[in-house]
Parts: C-alpha cells; sequence; structure tokens
C-alpha cells in the first residue's frame, strides 16, 4: 500500500544533503581526485536518496520495480547528469499512480533532475523488440528496489536470443552511430566537439560495451581481452581515454553549471585553466593543449571503435578457405592475414607491406582480428626503430610511388598508428589542434584529408569539379612529391617559430633517410616551404599585374613546380575548411596558374607595355559588344574617359558587359548593374555614377545591409567625374554566388540608395557566440604602392566590418582605389589601395590619422 511519503521538512534536509554531497564532490576533484570515481561517488550518493523515497512514497510493493537505467544504471553520474529511471510495475491501479506522482515529485523537490517511463513489462518487451534503442537501454538497467521477480523478467527479455539477434542488433547499433555522428559533423574533429554523442565520445565507448555483450557475452573491456576481442594493450588504450573524457566532461559540468556535453568555446579556456594547462608560447598555448588531450583520446576510442566493428562483423561471417596472397599473407573471405604469426615482429617492413598488399588485393575490406593485433602489438614492439629501418623506409617510398591509390593505405595506417610510427613528427602533432575558427580541423586530420584531396585529382569523376586539377595530375613525372609535400606540410606546427620553414628542415631530413633522389626531396622541402605562396599571392596582391605574376614566377621557377604548388594549394585550402573553396578561388588560383605557366615559357617575350594591353583588352572586347548590337565608335567615345586601369585591370568580358550596361542605360544614373555569376566565379557588382566622397562607404553598407560578402573591389574614376566601381560579392550566409533574385534585389535597392543624397548607414548586428571568443586588437601598417599607398589591416571580423572601415577612410579624408578581402576564419586580412583627396600617396600625419578613425571604428588598442 502506499506511505506516507517524505515531509517537506524531510524533502529540505535531503535537498541539502545532496548540494553538500555535490558541494564535496567538486572540492575533491578540484583537488584532483579521479572524476571516475567521483562519478560512482555521485550514483551511490544519489541511489541511497532515490531509494528512500522509494521506500517512503510505496513501501516494500510487490508487482513493481524500480530501475536505474542510461549513465545511472551503468553507476556514473556526473554533476548535473540526468537520473533516468525505469519503473516496471504489473498494473497501474489509481493508487499506485498516485504513488508514483508522489515519488516522482519528491525527486524533482529535492533537486534530482529525473527521467523516468513507467511501462508493464508486456509492453517494456514490446518496445524492445520494435526499437533496438529501448532494447540497449535495458541492457544497461539495474534494479534499485521493489519486486525481485520483475527484475528476473527483465533479464529473460534482455537475454532472449529472439530479440535482437547478433547481426541485426549489429546492424542497429551501426545505423544509430552513423546517424548519430551525422548530427554531430561526421568527425571527431569538431571545433566544438560534443564529449558524449559526437564520434569517439563517451556513447562510442558505451556501444563497444553493449555490442560486447550482446555478441560476444563480454559486457566489458577486460572480458573481451578474455575473448581475444581486445589485446592488453588496446583494453589499457581505451581505458586512458575514458578516463581523460570522464575528466573532462566532469570538469565541463562544473564550469558550465548545467549538464553542458558540448565542449563549447565559451568553457574551453575556462576549462583549460581549471585543469591546469599553461601557455607555453604563442603556437602552443594552454588552450591548445587542452584540446589536443580530448582529440588524442576520442580519435583513440573512434579508432577502436572502427577495428573493433571489424572484429565483430568477421566473427558474424561464415569461415572461408585461406588463399594465398603472395609470399607472406593470406586471404579469407574478404580479410587479410599473415601466414607467419611472427611476420611482423621478425620482419618489420612487412607492416608496411600489409597495407601495400591490402591495396592490391581486389575486394579486401580489413585485416582479419588476429592480424589487426599483431600489427599493433610490432609497431609497440618496434617503437622508434621503424623510422630508421632501412627495409621499412624503402617499403614506405614503393607504396608512396603507387600515386593516388596509395593514400587510402596511408590513411588506413594512420588509423592503425603505423604512419606515426614510420614518421615521428606526424605522431606530435596527432590531435594538434589550433584555437581559431579558421582550422576546422586538427593537423593530423587535416593532413589526411588534403592527401585524399589530392587523390581526387586522379578521379575521372573529379573532373567536372576540378577540371584543371585532373589535366594537371597526370603530367606529375613523381606524384610521390607531392604526397610527401602533403603529408609534411604542417608537420610542424605547435612547435613556435614558422612551420614552414621548420617543416622544410623536417621534410628534407625524412626525404634523405627514406632514399628518395636529391632533387626530388629538394622539391619536396620547396613545396612545404613555399606550401602558401600561391594562396597569399592570389588573395593578397593584384594577379592582373604582370609585375605581381613575373615575381611569382620568379619564386616558382618552372612548371613542374607550379603545377604541384597548385594541386597541393587547393587540396590544402579544402582540407582546412570545406566552406572557404568556391568558385571565386577557383578561378583566381586557375588565372594566376595559367600567367605564371605562360609567364614561364622560355619563348615568353617580355611584359608587354601598359598601351599594348589596353588595346589588346579592347580589341578582344569589341567583338562581343558587336554580337549585342553596340556600334563600335560608341564604345570607343565611351572608353576615351575611361582610365587605363580599367582595361589593365579588367578582363575583356567584364569591359564589355559593363560598356554595355552603360550604352544601354542611356546616360541614366546611378547605374547600378550586377552579374550572378561572373567570368571571376563570383557575383559581380558594377556602379557607375557622379563619383563622390563617401561612395565607397555608402556602397560597402548597402552591401552590408544585404548580408554581401566583399571578395574584391576595384575603385577607379573615369575622366568624366564618373566613379567606375567594380565588386565581387559571395553571399555572406554560405559564400555562394547570389542567384537571380538575390541579384535582382542587390540591383534595386542599391541603385534606389545611391540615388539619395545622404549617407547609407550599415545595420547594426551583435557579434555571434564563437566570434566573441577571438577578439584581437587591429594591426595597422602602411606601405608606399607607387603613386598610392598600401594600407594592410589585420583584425578580428565581425558584423559590418568592411563597412566600418570604409566609414574610417570618409572620417580621415582618404580615397579608396583597390581593395582585395581575406577572411580566415574569425581573421581578416585586408588590402587597400588608397589616397589622399588630391591622389597623393597618404603623408605620415594623414597615416596617423586614418589610424586613429580606424581604431574607433573597429576596435580599440594600438595598431
Amino acid at each position: 500500500m502506499p506511505r506516507s511519503g517524505v515531509s517537506t521538512e524531510a524533502r529540505h534536509a535531503l535537498r541539502q544533503l545532496l548540494g553538500d554531497v555535490d558541494r564535496d564532490l567538486a572540492t575533491a576533484f578540484r583537488d584532483g581526485a579521479d572524476a571516475t570515481a567521483l562519478a560512482r561517488r555521485r550514483a551511490e550518493a544519489v541511489q541511497r536518496i532515490v531509494v528512500h523515497a522509494w521506500t517512503a512514497c510505496l513501501g516494500e510493493v510487490e508487482g513493481a520495480a524500480l530501475f536505474a537505467v542510461g549513465g545511472f544504471g551503468r553507476g556514473l553520474l556526473f554533476p548535473y547528469s540526468d537520473v533516468d529511471l525505469l519503473v516496471l510495475a504489473e498494473r497501474a491501479d489509481a493508487a499506485r499512480l498516485r504513488a508514483l506522482e508522489q515519488y516522482f515529485t519528491t525527486l524533482w523537490d529535492v533537486g534530482l533532475k529525473v527521467g523516468h517511463a513507467v511501462r508493464e513489462p508486456a509492453q517494456c518487451r514490446a518496445l524492445a523488440a520494435a526499437e533496438a534503442s529501448v532494447f540497449t537501454s535495458l541492457l544497461d538497467a539495474r534494479r534499485l528496489a521493489g519486486d525481485p521477480a520483475l527484475d528476473a523478467r527483465l533479464r529473460a527479455t534482455v537475454e532472449d536470443p529472439a530479440l535482437w539477434p547478433p547481426a541485426a542488433y549489429l546492424a542497429a547499433r551501426l545505423a544509430e552511430r552513423d546517424a548519430r555522428h551525422a548530427r554531430f559533423n561526421d568527425s571527431a574533429y569538431n571545433l566544438e566537439p560534443n564529449l558524449k554523442d559526437g564520434p569517439g565520445g563517451l556513447r562510442t565507448l558505451d556501444s563497444l560495451r553493449w555490442l560486447g555483450r550482446r555478441l560476444a557475452h563480454a559486457p566489458d573491456f577486460d572480458a573481451m581481452v578474455a575473448e581475444g576481442l581486445l589485446d592488453p594493450a588496446e583494453r589499457d588504450t581505451l581505458a586512458r581515454a575514458e578516463a581523460t573524457l570522464h575528466r573532462y566532461r566532469f570538469a565541463l559540468h562544473l564550469e558550465a553549471r548545467r549538464p553542458e556535453e558540448r565542449l563549447l568555446f565559451d568553457y574551453q579556456r575556462g576549462l583549460a585553466a581549471r585543469l591546469g594547462f599553461e601557455d607555453e608560447h604563442e603556437k602552443n598555448l594552454g588552450v591548445e593543449q587542452f584540446m589536443q588531450g580530448y582529440y588524442r583520446a576520442a580519435s583513440q576510442v573512434e579508432r577502436l571503435g572502427v577495428q573493433m566493428v571489424e572484429r565483430f562483423e568477421e566473427m558474424l561471417e561464415p569461415p572461408a578457405a585461406a588463399q594465398p596472397v603472395g609470399a607472406d599473407f593470406l586471404r579469407f573471405g574478404a580479410r587479410l592475414a599473415a601466414r607467419d604469426p611472427d611476420l611482423f615482429v621478425r620482419r618489420p617492413a612487412a607492416l608496411v607491406e600489409a597495407f601495400i598488399a591490402r591495396l592490391d588485393e581486389p575486394g579486401i575490406v580489413g585485416f582479419t582480428a588476429d592480424t589487426m593485433r599483431r600489427i599493433h602489438q610490432a609497431t609497440a614492439l618496434h617503437d622508434g626503430a621503424l623510422a630508421g629501418d632501412p627495409a621499412v623506409l624503402a617499403a614506405f617510398l614503393r607504396l608512396l610511388r603507387r600515386g593516388a591509390p596509395a593514400v587510402d593505405a596511408l590513411w588506413r595506417m594512420n588509423r592503425h598508428g603505423l604512419l606515426a610510427a614510420v614518421i615521428p613528427a606526424f605522431g606530435r602533432v596527432f590531435g594538434r589542434m589550433q584555437y581559431d575558427l579558421f582550422h576546422v580541423y586538427t593537423v593530423d586530420e587535416h593532413t589526411m584529408r588534403v592527401l585524399r584531396n589530392v587523390a581526387r585529382f586522379a578521379d575521372a569523376e573529379a573532373r567536372e569539379a576540378f577540371p584543371l586539377a585532373c589535366d594537371i595530375w597526370p603530367t606529375l613525372p613523381t606524384p610521390e612529391v607531392l604526397l610527401l609535400a602533403a603529408l609534411f606540410h604542417d608537420i610542424a606546427k605547435g612547435r613556435g617559430g614558422d612551420h614552414s620553414v621548420l617543416g622544410e628542415e623536417e621534410a628534407r631530413a625524412f626525404c634523405m633517410r627514406l632514399g628518395l633522389p636529391e632533387n626530388d626531396a629538394e622539391r619536396v622541402a620547396w613545396l612545404v616551404r613555399w606550401h602558401l605562396l600561391m594562396s597569399t599571392t592570389a588573395q593578397r596582391q593584384d594577379i592582373t599585374d604582370p609585375e605581381v605574376v613575373e615575381r611569382f614566377a620568379g619564386a616558382v621557377q618552372n612548371r613542374e613546380r607550379l603545377g604541384q604548388l597548385y594541386l597541393l594549394t587547393i587540396a590544402d585550402i579544402i582540407g582546412t575548411s570545406p566552406k572557404l573553396w568556391n568558385g571565386w578561388k577557383d578561378r583566381l588560383l586557375a588565372d594566376l596558374y595559367s600567367a605564371t605557366r605562360y609567364a614561364l615559357r622560355s619563348d615568353v617575350e617580355p611584359a608587354r607595355d601598359a598601351a599594348a594591353r589596353v588595346r589588346e583588352c579592347q580589341r578582344l572586347a569589341l567583338p562581343m559588344l558587336a554580337a549585342e548590337g553596340f556600334a563600335e565608335a560608341a564604345a570607343r567615345r565611351l572608353w576615351a574617359d575611361f582610365p587605363d586601369a580599367s582595361f589593365l585591370r579588367h578582363r575583356p568580358e567584364q569591359i564589355a558587359w559593363q560598356t554595355a550596361a552603360i550604352l544601354r542605360a542611356g546616360g541614366a544614373t546611378p547605374l547600378v548593374a550586377v552579374h550572378p555569376f561572373s567570368v571571376r566565379g563570383a557575383t559581380e557588382l558594377f556602379v557607375y555614377t557622379p563619383d563622390r566622397d563617401g561612395l565607397f562607404a555608402n556602397i560597402t553598407a548597402m552591401l552590408d545591409r544585404l548580408r554581401f560578402s566583399v571578395l574584391e573591389a576595384r575603385v577607379l574614376g573615369a575622366a568624366n567625374g564618373m566613379a567606375l566601381d567594380t565588386f565581387l560579392l559571395l553571399e555572406a550566409d554560405g559564400q555562394q554566388p547570389a542567384t537571380p533574385a538575390r541579384a535582382e534585389e542587390l540591383q534595386q535597392r542599391l541603385a534606389r540608395a545611391l540615388a539619395q543624397p545622404g549617407p547609407v548607414h550599415p545595420t547594426r548586428r551583435s557579434l555571434s557566440r564563437q566570434l566573441r571568443h577571438f577578439q584581437m586588437t587591429p594591426q595597422i601598417g602602411f606601405h608606399p604602392a607607387g603613386s598610392r599607398t598600401q594600407l594592410a589591416l589585420v583584425c578580428a571580423d565581425h558584423p559590418g566590418l568592411l563597412a566600418a572601415v570604409a566609414q574610417a577612410l570618409v572620417d580621415a579624408g582618404v580615397r579608396v582605389h583597390d581593395a582585395r578581402i581575406a577572411t580566415f576564419g574569425e581573421r581578416v586580412e585586408d588590402f587597400f589601395l588608397l589616397s589622399d583627396r588630391h591622389d597623393a600617396p597618404l603623408d605620415a600625419a594623414r597615416q596617423e590619422r586614418l589610424r586613429r578613425a580606424l581604431l574607433l571604428r573597429i576596435g580599440q588598442g594600438r595598431g
């Protein structure tokens, strides 16, 4: 029969008790106590409260029982974890329902966040049969109080072989894993990872235990060792990783003061300090070391999780007869095995050869569980010796010389820890992150993605997306040079100093050990040293200027290097973040490649003078205009007022489009023309209107209002006093060219705004949650640039930044003639060509005035 329940005074006392327990556990954690032990202590304390309240509200009831499920069922409760409960009841009469309602209310009143379900045993079985997630939750169910007979019934449900047999349960768990990972960006390397549900998180460890229990009657990692599913070293790796994840989760709950499972930027610095991580230098911050601890633990769990799934799949496969694969390996169905159990110990080079054999043998999906284990054991046994073993290095070079197919083998070697054993420097960047919004992957994951991107250029299916890259790839005489450059391009990150310079030394030394010909070793070293050159040249300089192209060609020196650098640059950009690649960058890099390749021809003449280039641009534009019905005489009359810079800095297609727009307008201004997807790979905006100070600021303010990002701006003046302003744009949300509808909206709204005499003010928007954590003092530099002054501005991104810079230029009485805008995550690197209002370079006083105006508009501090 229902009891009297828990009095108000008793509830207050229990709430106080729970608070005391939580404060004691937090103090113990700060003093260095083990997080797993503390989570168990909290679960034990909560269990005493939960059972006490059950007894007070329901008594020694028959036909009903209380079970802990979820983390509580596993005996772990972190500071703000939910308390998940299941009540099994034979019948649910009104009196029992009232008692249960009183019971759960009591638990909420004492401060427990309870998740609960009340079910009849038959209903529970039916749900478990229908949904694998319900069945899985019952695997962790632990009776706390009530009728023991219901415990036996629940155990019978869980152990029924007809309910989710091994093959069906494995398939269901894998489907759930894939869906869960898709929700968390399908990567253990997310910048704000989920400790619980992300790839390599605590849920992965739980899943391995559930699979072990259902498929092999091995409910924990010790039992899996006994069953031969894990070796002791792998068990210890999982245990250490789990301890790290538990420690981070306990700290995260305390830092967030709520059941937060995501390592958000809001908490990362505080957590690093709480756990004792300190800045070593600006290239190895405490927060980066803290996150490296997470990424290493999560990636180890994810790697072993993938291998464990392969072993479970192998368990369920029918036995297969052995088939020879070369002298050292056998094939069992779709899995590869070593003939000699001691092969990898006796002959270390066979470790690499195993991955070559897997690459060459069609239909192979993996290694046998025993061979996987022996690969790990031999790799650990040989330790640092593999990096200096001539036979191992010779096998590694044979693999690299396979070209694009070698990338799959390199990826698998990384999964098994072998790549870091062959290249120890790669092991040092394992889990290495950079605390910014630009690099969305750890260095090792980024490197693997760069290699995969390089391999795509050998795939015919990639031709539509990367036609030039697919043309270049077959011309490379030594693809291993590019693969090695991709492997080493970021290998020195986190050491302090210039990672390109340090990486060059690392790459050269490894290539010499590898036995690469000296010329090829120098090519690898050069690519590592200058892997950012093409990207920075294209995005920061005017590649329509022959002098820029000549300087770049002089640095590259030959067409083979140029092709390798082009492929590495594209692969690096896409591998840094998929959001970085767009049609504008594609066109920009292709243009620089083509111009440089032409400049590197042995028979090329010196750069033509400006007048010749102007005439050539006009000659090519005239037929395009004629095709649209415009007379040559009308075009030439208009061009008489155009500055030479229009023809020197624009393609003929752009000149023809601008000229046609002006002629169609018949003198009406302001003229605003928008090409949704121009020849430059972005949306092109052209403004033709009487020039006036503040025009650039008004245009950028309106673009900001309409949520467009400016990639490039050319601000020119015609001899008749008209402005010839061109902007390359992408949508701020999505970084894609505008749709025709959006282009029309831009044309109409900007035209209306420019027709008004007053200034256009940008919309005020607050910083995003992520950007708030990455603000910096602006860096402002001025450099002579012929008849102009170049402004180099490096600062933190924020909404309306370019519009604010443009207003600062107005404040300082400065004109802008060219702007190149580059955003790298939270960091902006903008370059402007400026003059005063008399078209003279900025003197020191004007530079200082502009510096102050910029700091006032975009951030305080000293430049």
